[in-house]
């Protein structure tokens, strides 16, 4: 079983992003944190095999989240998902160690295919 941690300061895209992962595969266990503080506080206790983070949040940004993540875990993929998408905070996110990037309202395909390919890695 895949655990799967989603680190998103809207609710109803949680939601949306939960569901999807849960019905495309049973065996994906799926958490959620409402921002980046919660986010690194879960995955300092559990172990996740990907992490999907949201890049613009109050408290902690998804980029502060993806440099914490990578000095505490850094085998965990993080695949940033950002509204706001600009090729510099792409480029800059892959440049620190993201896995991926996608864009909101994600591509269904896009990101299902991407969080297989990190599980799989």
């Amino acid at each position: 079983m895949s655990k799967i941690l989603i680190i998103e300061d809207e609710a109803a895209i949680r939601r949306v992003l939960v569901k999807i992962l849960t019905e495309e595969n049973d065996a994906y266990n799926v958490d959620e944190a409402e921002d980046g503080l919660i986010g690194i506080d879960k995955i300092k206790k559990e172990d996740y095999d990907l992490v999907l983070c949201d890049i613009k949040m109050p408290k902690m940004d998804g980029v502060e989240v993806l440099e914490a993540t990578k000095k505490i875990k850094p085998e965990v993929p993080v695949v940033m998902i950002s509204g706001h998408g600009d090729l510099d905070t792409a480029v800059n996110t892959m440049r620190l160690g993201a896995f991926d990037y996608i864009s909101k309202p994600p591509d269904l395909n896009r990101l299902l295919n991407t969080v297989r390919i990190a599980l799989d890695r």
